[in-house]
């Protein structure tokens, strides 16, 4: 019953989060060759400690869900790239003086930034063969990064995350 109700919460989470995902993959590659998967030895996340292991922790939760097991020895290696990227800020406010007379005219208009501006996170979630050390599938999502959020707010966010990105895996 708990079961039930975590994953009733998390797609209750995914139907309303603002993640953006973008995929690609190879057309030729072959999904079903890939049962076992591990991580880069030297992957930089590019995120806090803590929240490269709850990153980690969600992906593991949901390479179970779809029947991938963890190796030492893989089909598929996943690496994981973040950057944060500053996000224009859409709100301002315009000021205008303008003159006419006798056909001339002029004016002088001012655009002043209200509010902050807000900070995006990418993260890229990269599978590559590990015979053959090539790119076969690959998800970018694009979030809006809250920087004082609690760490039970995090991990839900980052399972949401996750099971979004993962949602489109295999492509059909």
């Amino acid at each position: 019953m708990r079961y039930s109700v975590k994953l009733f919460v998390l797609f209750t989470l995914l139907s309303c989060s603002s993640v953006r995902v973008n995929y690609d993959y190879e057309e030729a590659a072959d999904f079903s060759n890939y049962h076992t998967y591990n991580y880069y030895s030297d992957m930089n996340t590019g995120l806090s400690e803590l929240d490269t292991r709850r990153l980690l922790t969600s992906l593991d939760g949901q390479m179970k869900l779809k029947g991938i097991r963890f190796s030492e020895d893989p089909d598929f290696l996943i690496n994981i790239e973040s950057r944060l990227i500053p996000s224009p800020n859409s709100t301002s406010i315009g000021l205008g003086v303008g003159g006419t007379g006798r056909n001339v005219g002029g004016g002088i208009s001012v655009g002043i930034p209200v509010g902050q501006s807000n900070i995006e996170r990418q993260i890229f979630f990269d599978l590559i063969d590990s015979h053959s050390n090539a790119l076969f599938w690959q998800a970018v999502s694009e979030d809006s990064f809250k920087e004082n959020i609690s760490p039970e707010k995090r991990e839900e966010h980052l399972q949401a995350l996750v099971a979004k990105v993962f949602s489109k895996y295999p492509p059909k």
